[in-house]
């Protein structure tokens, strides 16, 4: 096969997932896929579980139990005690979730990458000045959970989370494909902002939570209400701790999360695009 011919093809396959997962009613399919994961029927549990894991690559071998009321239960299954260890070192920010590395390096003033050759600016991902202001310049890393993976984040760090801002949006697939047919993507979906400080010197630490097509359904246990989605944008404070390792929340089923930090914070040198990581690893070391 020539250079050309597998260059062709791959673009065909990008196209055709992209039109099988955008060019339907998005928000629909995922209220649909919602409900249909709650069955909790048995053949249809059994049946859409190992469809599921036929087409996923599912890993349960480390989860904290074996058996599932549903593929929903299974979606946001928890994992065995001690499954992913944190860091330890005070000196790093490790990831708060199972991922592949996607965009990922120092923000441009506050322009960064959403993939080659496609930018978005931080207004745009969250709202108000401040943000622009706190990570100028800065250091962002973006994660994108694929379906298969373990869908709760952690805390990247020992830390105090201040506020919580509530955007919503589309659901729009955030796969490859889709991210180079669509600008500022992370910019049109459903997302969270979740607003932290170190709990030590006191450095701003944020997590944006962004939600995909069939997989929209972000829960933030500290903030009290579960459904994030009753009452619209909005800005919750808040003053939750959390130890490094400790779960913040976690993904009906799975999407991306983007972590920023300000400047003199640096990516490890073993992080790069397309590496696979675990929640706990080292991501990026303070100044």
């Amino acid at each position: 096969m020539t250079l050309r011919s597998a260059t062709a093809r791959l673009v065909g396959q990008e196209s055709l997932n992209f039109a099988l997962t955008n060019r339907i009613p998005r928000r629909a399919a995922t209220r649909f896929m919602g409900w249909f994961s709650r069955i909790e029927q048995p053949l249809v549990r059994a049946a859409s579980i190992a469809i599921w894991r036929w087409f996923c690559d599912v890993d349960l071998s480390d989860a904290a139990k074996t058996r599932f009321a549903s593929l929903h239960d299974c979606f946001v299954r928890e994992l065995k005690d001690g499954a992913r260890p944190a860091a330890p070192d005070p000196r790093l920010l490790v990831s708060p979730c199972d991922a592949i590395v996607g965009a990922c390096g120092r923000i441009e003033g506050d322009r960064l990458h959403q993939i080659k050759g496609s930018f978005y600016r931080l207004a745009d991902l969250v709202p108000g000045d401040d943000h622009q202001r706190l990570f100028r310049d800065g250091s962002f890393v973006t994660l994108r959970l694929t379906a298969g993976m373990y869908h709760h984040f952690h805390a990247p760090h020992d830390l105090i989370v201040e506020q919580v801002d509530y955007i919503p949006g589309d659901a729009w697939n955030v796969n490859p494909p889709a991210l180079k047919r669509v600008e500022r993507l992370f910019c049109r979906n459903e997302r969270a902002a979740i607003r932290a400080r170190l709990a030590q010197g006191g450095s701003p630490v944020t997590l944006v939570p962004v939600a995909a097509v069939l997989v929209a359904g972000l829960r933030l246990p500290f903030v009290g209400a579960l459904d994030l989605r009753i009452g619209g944008a909005r800005t919750i404070p808040c003053d939750a701790s959390f130890a490094k390792g400790d779960r913040i929340g976690w993904f009906e089923h799975g999407s991306t999360i983007i972590l920023f930090a300000p400047a003199g914070f640096a990516l490890e040198e073993s992080v790069r695009e397309g590496q696979r990581i675990r929640t706990g690893a080292p991501l990026l070391r303070l100044p």
